[in-house]
């Protein structure tokens, strides 16, 4: 029976957001524009950053950094939502699962890190003006990206092999839109204490040293920011690290929601509701906010609006 009830997780079945005809029809066209959103306001950033000179700075380098990151985040979900909302056939096989779990949590990892490392950018430049482009060399930012991946990918691989290592018999009926570790450790008939430990782990010295490190970044720049005697200059300083704040509070909060509040307060419908703002909204939220509040990006986009008509 232990062997029929193994062999029968081979292929998961995600329950997605609702199976009523109209609010899936609804869903389907909610996303699907939500995510041309999040690929048009993210490629067009990434392409503004690459043909204006002046930004090619350490700011707009991770910049791109975070809208190539968003893009990948949400191709890594919302396709397979689309999909899932017309069709009956909800099945998705086990190294599918896998594989979508593992750069899903990569991918979340690496936009923390990213905030993090885009907090300490800041920090020098307003902190540190004299000094920022002596610390800030390109070495520095390819060196910050790239271990920023390194850990990311280094800790989904512990996830997902820690994950997949379980034996899943009590149902293969996910109850999710996606493979995230909450709802899939409810399916397994072996007791899970020891992956939830590790998972608040990583996520306490993950999610919780990054958003310290940032939050100690601004605490800096806020100090330092205060001392200028121009209000114009306070005023374009503390306007530069608003976005930066928002897409802060916004990504952290949903994110502590789901990984580190305790196992008694498990809701299938919240965890879904909240996973969407952190794998769908964020992304496309990202570059709207940090186009609208940079004259840069808009005056690049201005200027190659007026050259594409008078060509």
């Amino acid at each position: 029976m232990e062997g029929v009830n193994r062999t029968s997780a081979a292929r998961f079945i995600l329950l997605g957001l609702s199976n009523v005809p109209y609010l899936q029809a609804i869903f389907f066209l909610l996303f699907l524009l939500m995510y041309i959103i999040t690929l048009s306001g993210n490629l067009l950033l990434i392409v503004v950053v690459r043909i204006n000179p002046k930004l090619q700075t350490p700011m707009y380098f991770f910049l791109s950094n975070l809208s190539f990151n968003d893009i990948s985040y949400s191709s890594t979900i919302v396709p397979k939502i689309l999909v899932n909302t017309l069709s009956q056939d909800r099945t998705i096989s086990l190294m599918g699962c896998a594989v979508q779990m593992f750069f899903h949590l990569a991918l979340g990892v690496m936009e923390c890190f990213l905030l993090a490392v885009m907090a300490y950018d800041r920090f020098v430049a307003i902190c540190r003006p004299l000094h920022y482009n002596t610390i800030m060399n390109r070495k520095m930012c390819a060196s910050l990206v790239a271990g920023s991946l390194s850990m990311s990918i280094l800790n989904s691989a512990l996830h997902v092999a820690l994950t997949f290592q379980l034996p899943y018999c009590k149902s293969h009926y996910i109850n999710h839109f996606s493979c995230e570790m909450p709802p899939l450790l409810r399916l397994s008939c072996q007791d899970t204490l020891y992956n939830e430990i590790i998972m608040y782990i990583s996520a306490a010295i993950i999610g919780l040293c990054a958003l310290c490190l940032t939050l100690t970044s601004y605490v800096h720049i806020i100090s330092t920011v205060l001392k200028i005697r121009s209000s114009q200059g306070r005023h374009k300083a503390f306007s530069t690290c608003a976005s930066h704040l928002t897409v802060l509070a916004l990504y952290y909060g949903t994110i502590v929601c789901i990984y580190l509040r305790p196992r008694s307060t498990y809701s299938p419908n919240v965890d879904k509701s909240v996973s969407i703002l952190y794998t769908v909204v964020t992304p496309m939220l990202n570059p709207i906010i940090y186009s609208i509040r940079n004259k840069d990006v808009k005056n690049t986009v201005k200027r190659t609006q007026t050259r594409n008509k008078v060509l």
